[in-house]
C-alpha cells in the first residue's frame, strides 16, 4: 500500500458511498484515464469483466471464433466462453514472448479459407512486455477485425511513449492482489471511443433503464467497481511510479547478478518500455529449470513456471491452435522469479545466492 489509500476509504464511509457509486469511482476513472492518456475508463471488478463486456460490446455470439493468445492465464480465454464463441489459440514469437503476428495471420487466412471469418483479436502484453501490437494492429487492419487488449499484466508498459491497452478498439486491465497496483480486486476497461464505456458501465450495472422503477431492456451484469475498492485504487495511483521503478529495479538486479550463469531475460526490443510486473528467466533445460524452482522452494522462496499454454490446458485441448513450439518451449524452460515492489535487498541476494548455487 501507499499510505493514502485509507484517505480514500474514509472518504466513503464519512459521505457514506459504500455501494458501487461515489466520487472515489469517478476520481479514480479520471486518474486513471489520465495516466494513459485515454478519453474514457470504466471501472469494473475485474479484468475478467472488462474482457467479458469488451467481447459483448463488440457483439461476440454464439459460432462466433476469437483469436487470442496461448501463452497467457486462463482468464484471457475464459470470457469467449462466456459468450458461447470459440477460441482460436495464437502461438508466440520468441522476442518479446507474445502473440506472433506471423502465426495470427496465418490463423487468419486458414479460418477464412475454411469460412468462418474471426470476429476479434486478444494479444496479451504477457509480463509487462508488450506484445509486437503495432505489428499486430496493421494485420488487423488489413482484415477489418476488431483488436482488444489484455493489458492485465501491463500497465506502465509502452511503445514509442503510447501506452500499453491504447492501441486497440479497448484495452483491459486488472487490478488483483497481485498486479502492480492493486484494488484487492478489480478492473479497467479503456477506450478513445467513450461509447464503448459507457456502454460498458450501463451494462455493469445489471443494465438499468432510465426509469422510476427497475426496467431492464437487456441482460446486464453485476461488475460495477464499488466506492471503497475505487477508494484503493485513488491510493494507488499516487505510487504507480515508484511500483514500476521498483518492478524495474528488480529486473535489473536480477540481469547483473545472474549474468554469467547459462540463463537469460526477455530483452526490451527498440522502442519498447516494459513495466517487469514479474521477472522471468530462461533456462538451458527443463531439467534445470526444476533444479532451481526446487532449490528456492526448498529455502521457502516461491518462484513458478510460465503460464501453462492453453491449448496444453485440458479444458481447451480441444480448440484450433497454431502453433510454431516457441511458447511449449519457453513453458518448459521458463521461471518466474520472485518479483514484488517490496523485496529487500537481502531477500534479493538469498534468492540469488540460492540460483548461483544450482551451478
Amino acid at each position: 500500500m501507499g499510505g493514502n489509500e485509507m484517505k480514500y476509504i474514509q472518504h466513503a464511509f464519512d459521505t457514506n458511498w459504500i455501494a458501487p457509486a461515489g466520487d472515489n469511482i469517478a476520481g479514480f476513472e479520471q486518474d486513471f484515464g489520465n495516466f494513459l492518456g485515454v478519453k474514457a475508463v470504466a471501472a469494473l471488478t475485474s479484468g475478467t469483466a472488462a474482457l467479458h463486456l469488451a467481447l459483448r460490446l463488440i457483439n461476440i455470439r454464439q459460432g462466433d471464433e476469437v483469436l487470442v493468445q496461448t501463452h497467457t492465464h486462463i482468464a484471457t480465454v475464459n470470457p469467449i466462453t462466456y459468450q458461447c464463441a470459440t477460441p482460436i489459440l495464437i502461438d508466440s514469437e520468441p522476442e518479446t514472448w507474445n502473440m506472433s503476428p506471423e502465426m495470427l495471420e496465418k490463423a487468419i487466412k486458414d479460418r477464412i479459407a475454411k469460412g468462418k471469418k474471426p470476429k476479434a483479436i486478444i494479444p496479451v502484453h504477457l509480463y509487462g512486455m508488450p506484445a509486437k501490437i503495432e505489428e499486430i494492429m496493421a494485420i488487423a487492419k488489413q482484415y477489418d477485425i476488431p483488436v482488444v487488449e489484455d493489458a492485465a499484466e501491463s500497465l506502465g508498459a509502452k511503445i514509442n511513449g503510447k501506452h500499453t491497452g491504447t492501441f486497440g478498439t479497448m484495452g483491459v486491465f486488472s487490478f488483483n492482489g497481485n498486479k502492480i497496483i492493486t484494488t484487492s480486486g478489480g478492473g479497467a476497461l479503456v477506450s478513445n471511443e467513450p461509447e464503448y464505456c459507457q456502454k460498458a458501465t450501463f451494462l455493469a450495472t445489471q443494465a438499468r433503464d432510465e426509469a422510476p422503477h427497475y426496467q431492464h431492456s437487456e441482460i446486464g451484469y453485476n461488475y460495477r467497481m464499488s466506492n471503497i475498492v475505487a477508494g484503493i485504487g485513488r491510493g494507488q495511483m499516487e505510487v504507480l511510479d515508484k511500483r514500476i521503478a521498483a518492478r524495474r529495479a528488480n529486473f535489473d538486479f536480477y540481469t547483473q547478478e545472474l549474468a554469467n550463469l547459462p540463463v537469460s531475460f526477455v530483452k526490451e526490443p527498440e522502442g519498447f518500455f516494459a513495466n517487469r510486473w514479474l521477472t522471468t528467466i530462461l533456462t538451458d533445460s527443463y531439467e534445470q529449470r526444476e533444479k532451481i524452482r526446487l532449490a528456492l522452494a526448498a529455502e521457502n522462496i516461491e518462484s513458478r513456471p510460465l503460464w501453462k499454454l492453453m491449448h496444453l490446458q485440458p479444458v481447451f485441448k480441444d480448440v484450433p491452435a497454431y502453433t510454431n513450439g516457441v511458447s511449449e518451449d519457453l513453458f518448459n524452460r521458463g521461471l518466474c522469479l520472485p518479483s514484488g515492489s517490496n523485496l529487500t535487498d537481502a531477500d534479493k541476494e538469498r534468492i540469488v545466492g540460492v540460483i548461483k548455487g544450482c551451478f
